[in-house]
């Protein structure tokens, strides 16, 4: 006689469907996790090989005497410099924590991007948020002297309301006027510098004794704490700003795939006219999901401000607002997809530099290997046509415009 009150067989099977959806979310329809974790990692192999060749063809010694001598020192430099990028990003304490203080902004301003392509929308606006959410941050920890535990919460949600309010402008202007969000937000980017450099010199931002646009120091109390503060080593910069990082994918990924309003940003992504026709309100949702998007952002700003520099000067976003676009694309515009690519880029930023001091190549090098990881990867017929990877069922689909 059959349990039909659902028994462990319907548990499994439910089970199955929410593992199959989660793939299907982070990986495309009928992608297996066999092809999913191959061929970028394949991407990322290929993309280490051109920056070998790339370092051959641009070793001028090697072009003016291509013996077999010059050739073999080519060789030994190109392998001193990956471990040199592998020590500095992976081997120890230290190196563990500079990639994870590289990635923690870049995981959020990759949500930032992501949560923004689920919804149909470009937010190219990175960059102007994070300064604004920065700012933000900094104006609550030059200002407010409180315990620790009750001014990081403060400032992280000043940050978040700073990056919301500039990216809501250009959801707004969507919303009223059909502006497109790729000319506001660049706009946006632009005022948010010079509006920033012209704060960094008024008395309220400036520094005591400074011509320079450099802003006061944070009371202590408003840092994030260092996780790995009590080895009292100066070169574990590790802070908080990590766990801030993945609690927020988390969260923007139970707002994505388990709420309502998730699944509205989502419809409105996948056909607006259809989302209308449904009843829901397209405009409200675009300026919501900019605001997210611009806090998001924002949470980028606090953890460079709050969590390294403790100060602003002009930049000092440092262009993640523009890497967060490769992150997203990257990570298919998934959360957990964005947090393997912010620890990936983190760890070539961290590697990177310690590759420039122990080795003559640039980072700039870095930059090279980082497109090249996101165009082999979105390109994923190529690699399998390169290393003659069978193609599943849907492989040959990476994207489905930006919500994909």
């Amino acid at each position: 006689m059959s349990d039909r009150s659902g028994g462990p067989d319907d548990t499994g099977a439910a089970d199955a469907s929410n593992s199959s959806q989660l793939l299907d979310d982070i990986t495309g329809v009928g992608v297996g996790w066999r092809e999913a974790l191959l061929v970028p990692v394949l991407a990322i192999v290929t993309a280490l090989l051109v920056g070998a060749i790339i370092i051959l063809l641009t070793d001028i010694d090697l072009l003016r005497d291509l013996s077999g001598a010059a050739l073999g020192a080519a060789l030994t430099e190109i392998r001193d410099a990956y471990f040199a990028l592998l020590d500095g990003s992976l081997i120890g304490l230290r190196s563990v924590s500079e990639t994870l203080v590289s990635a923690a902004p870049l995981i959020l301003a990759g949500l930032s991007v992501a949560i923004g392509f689920r919804a149909g929308l470009f937010n190219i606006g990175g960059e102007g948020q994070i300064l604004i959410g920065g700012m933000f941050a900094v104006a609550v920890g030059i200002t407010i002297d409180v315990p620790v535990f009750l001014n990081v919460p403060i400032a992280i949600v000043a940050g978040f309301i700073g990056g919301a309010i500039w990216g809501g402008i250009p959801g707004l202007l969507r919303a009223r006027t059909g502006a497109h969000e790729v000319i506001t937000t660049i706009m946006m980017n632009s005022i948010a510098i010079f509006l920033v450099n012209y704060l960094l010199k008024t008395s309220f931002f400036q520094a005591s004794g400074r011509d320079d646009p450099v802003s006061k120091d944070l009371f202590v109390s408003a840092r994030l704490p260092r996780l790995f503060g009590f080895l009292d080593r100066s070169e574990v910069r590790v802070h908080l700003g990590i766990f801030l990082a993945l609690l927020v994918a988390w969260f923007i990924y139970w707002l994505l795939f388990r709420s309502t309003i998730g699944y509205q940003f989502r419809a409105v992504g996948s056909n607006p006219d259809a989302a209308r026709y449904g009843g829901m309100s397209v405009s409200w949702l675009y300026v919501s999901v900019m605001a997210v998007a611009g806090g998001l952002a924002g949470l980028a700003g606090v953890s460079q401000i709050n969590g390294v520099l403790f100060r602003a000067t002009p930049g000092f976003s440092a262009g993640l607002g523009f890497e967060a676009i490769s992150l997203a694309l990257l990570g298919r515009s998934h959360p957990a997809g964005v947090v393997a690519a912010g620890l990936l880029f983190g760890a070539l930023r961290a590697g990177g530099q310690q590759m420039q001091v122990a080795t003559a190549i640039p980072i700039d090098l870095i930059l090279v290997i980082q497109a090249l990881v996101v165009v082999f990867i979105a390109a994923p017929a190529l690699i399998r046509a390169i290393y003659r990877v069978r193609a599943g069922e849907g492989a040959g689909v990476l994207t489905k415009g930006w919500a994909s």
